[in-house]
């Protein structure tokens, strides 16, 4: 991770490596905390924050979910964002992470009382599975953890609790020769990546799981409305891991993911084993999108 020269820490603009907490903050023993990954880009009319808003409001809707009162307003979240881009002046692709978190006042499992605290920090960053993996796809392994059970965990909010389960699958994955791990549900039925919603293809049609076991994505959003604009047909279903080994096409979409093929799962080849046509279609129409070059879509984006 390349350093920047700001961090955005309740309503201060600290220095990059002063940008510390207690040891004993509350999120750090306990796992409440709630946090976003949002991107920007460089696109010809500078540097443009992706569905700001979306990103922001979720933030605050996962706050809700968690029993976190946040100490800014949705309105002041927004504007940390921008003007911390405009100080760091930032010259390539950047990711944003915000976070509100339990800080230094109490311990014990009992949360209430721990005063709420506040940072965004931002860095430049590329492709999260790769600029080779966007051209030739990634290699996919169904995890042995089961996506975290809507029983017992509250899975709309991205929760830092939440992926200590999504650490391990990708962990699993890893050492496995694999690049990602898939989750499934507690049905056996496709949920998500470890930070990343699925896509297959099959007979011309784009299949999604619903979100029932899944975070709301936004990028997936963003593909289901490109996909319609491109006349692919669309299928909310949920999705077996046999089902996958024998698609046309598949793929993962997130903000750091952005569009991902996946060239094989569990040894077995999808497709031709390449980035298909579909999955290429809708690549480049998102990109298009998050670059300004849709004016359809320009409203998506905030300017720097």
């Amino acid at each position: 991770m390349e350093k920047a020269k700001y961090i955005w820490m309740d309503g201060e603009f600290v220095d990059w490596d002063s940008a510390t907490t207690h040891i004993l903050t509350h999120t750090l023993h306990y796992g409440n905390g709630v946090f976003e990954g949002t991107r920007a880009y460089q696109t010809e009319d500078g540097l443009a924050i992706f569905r700001l808003r979306e990103h922001t409001k979720r933030l605050l809707d996962s706050a809700k979910i968690t029993m976190i009162k946040p100490n800014f307003s949705l309105e002041e979240y927004e504007k940390a964002h921008i003007e911390l881009l405009q100080k760091n002046e930032f010259k390539k692709n950047v990711y944003i992470r915000p976070l509100i978190y339990l800080g230094y006042g109490v311990m014990g499992v009992y949360h209430i009382n721990a005063p709420v605290k506040s940072s965004v920090a931002a860095w430049e960053w590329g492709s999260y599975l790769g600029d080779e993996g966007l051209e030739k796809g990634i290699r996919v392994k169904i995890s042995s953890f089961m996506r975290n059970s809507v029983r017992s965990s509250m899975g709309k909010a991205k929760a830092v609790a939440n992926y200590l389960n999504s650490q391990m699958a990708k962990f699993e994955a890893i050492e496995a020769g694999y690049e990602e791990g898939l989750l499934l549900d507690s049905e056996g039925f496709v949920a998500e990546g470890s930070g990343e919603i699925f896509f297959l293809v099959r007979n011309g049609k784009v299949i999604c799981p619903p979100n029932d076991n899944a975070l709301e994505s936004i990028t997936q959003d963003t593909v289901l409305r490109l996909a319609d604009d491109l006349g692919i047909p669309v299928e909310r279903r949920r999705i077996t891991r046999d089902e996958i080994y024998i698609a046309d096409e598949a793929f993962f979409t997130g903000t750091a993911a952005e569009v991902t093929p996946i060239r094989d799962v569990d040894g077995r080849v999808i497709g031709n084993g390449k980035r298909g046509e579909i999955t290429e279609k809708l690549q480049k129409a998102y990109f298009d999108v998050v670059y300004g070059r849709n004016p359809k879509y320009r409203d998506m984006l905030t300017f720097i």
